[in-house]
């Protein structure tokens, strides 16, 4: 029994390394390269691959994007503190979404306190190879809210987001 508990070990050790050295060898070789290149505080362009991105954080260490809402772009900063995707009134009206006054139900709870917001629903959100669609979605005042936010209710809907080093990767 105890020779077989050593076996048993030993394999998952050597699983270990060989799952590390898969990742490695699979990671391509250009984009490790401009990770060594490219000085961190300077975010790039982020890099797509099919239905996965990889975003550089700013020297702020947010994750700026553009996306496309409904055909129209948009700059976002994703944010997982964000229940839902949170529209400015101007940037939901570049999106065809125009809340009227009446449509301001909901109340969203920001660093500034409570204010009024509209619900709405977000037809489809692209961001490289990656697409969701019927996103619950929050729009507010612009003079509440500096930046759109990409919140969790795009984010839940990925099959993974992960932070690591500086870097956001959003996996469909």
């Amino acid at each position: 029994m105890r020779q077989f508990a050593i076996f048993a070990a030993a394999l998952v050790v050597a699983g270990g390394y060989a799952a590390r050295y898969a990742d490695r060898a699979t990671e391509s070789p250009a984009v490790t390269q401009a990770a060594v290149l490219q000085p961190s505080y300077e975010p790039r362009e982020p890099s797509t691959s099919g239905r996965s991105l990889m975003v550089e954080s700013d020297r702020q260490g947010h994750f700026q994007l553009e996306a496309r809402v409904d055909g129209r772009f948009i700059d976002f900063v994703v944010d997982t503190g964000a229940s839902l995707v949170v529209l400015r009134e101007s940037s939901a009206a570049l999106a065809g979404i125009r809340p009227q006054p009446r449509d301001y139900t909901a109340t969203a709870v920001t660093a500034n306190g409570k204010i009024k917001a509209a619900p709405a629903k977000i037809d489809r959100i692209e961001i490289g190879g990656i697409t969701v669609f019927d996103v619950p979605a929050m729009v507010l005042p612009d003079e509440a809210l500096s930046k759109n936010l990409l919140g969790v209710s795009f984010l839940s809907r990925l099959r993974r987001y992960e932070y690591a080093n500086g870097r956001l990767l959003l996996e469909q």
